[in-house]
């Protein structure tokens, strides 16, 4: 990105950080995936349990490589590509009792809303209440500017480029946009828009400066 890019991303970014705080969550910047990266790997700590959510923008940094070569340190991963569906299912049934989850929202406010929209609900139910803590990494391309452009963002945009990266086949892949299918492949099931949390910084957000993930 170029300087003005950058210049915007940071000055976003900072009102955000500001609108988390008055909503009871943490947030924090970084340019860089790769900063973002080692910024996350700081804030664990040895001997805990750790969920792994289905995040590409996670993936794509490296965090989970460089997290599995931390000494003390279990990761939770239904992703693993030799289990079956039952046991992925399991596995996150486990992650609700993970000690932190590492995800990423769909979209983001100016205000410091974080939206969502699921499939199977795992994701969005930790994310509300379950793991002790729940860092939420998310490039400056998920930012929206109020809840209405947030949720078109969510469905028209980032439901059906997943669809397409899980193989689906569900009409937004073939038009790309959302047409409220009722197939049962549908990635998109359940919505959740949080506005704030009743225990502190539970919650962080982790913004980068960069465009990652959909």
């Amino acid at each position: 990105m170029d300087k003005n890019q950058i210049l915007w991303g940071e000055t976003v970014a900072k009102k955000i950080i500001k609108n988390l705080e008055k909503r009871r969550m943490a947030g924090s910047y970084a340019p860089t995936a790769a900063q973002a990266r080692d910024e996350i790997l700081s804030m664990i700590p040895k001997g805990v349990l750790v969920y792994r959510c289905g995040s590409m923008t996670a993936a794509n940094m490296g965090l989970w490589e460089e997290m599995a070569r931390l000494p003390g340190i279990e990761i939770i991963d239904p992703y693993l590509t030799e289990l079956s569906p039952e046991e992925g299912i399991e596995l996150r049934r486990k992650g609700m009792t993970a000690d932190i989850m590492i995800a990423s929202s769909n979209a983001i406010t100016l205000d410091g809303k974080l939206v969502n929209l699921d499939g199977m609900g795992n994701r969005v139910a930790a994310m509300a209440f379950g793991p002790r803590k729940v860092i939420l990494v998310m490039g400056i391309n998920k930012v929206a500017a109020d809840l209405e452009s947030a949720m078109a963002r969510v469905k028209h945009y980032a439901a059906p480029v997943n669809a397409a990266r899980v193989g689906v086949d569900t009409p937004c892949v073939k038009t790309g946009l959302c047409v409220d299918c009722k197939s049962a492949q549908r990635i998109c099931n359940m919505w959740s828009i949080i506005e704030g949390h009743m225990i502190k910084d539970r919650i962080h957000v982790k913004l980068v400066g960069e465009n990652l993930g959909y």
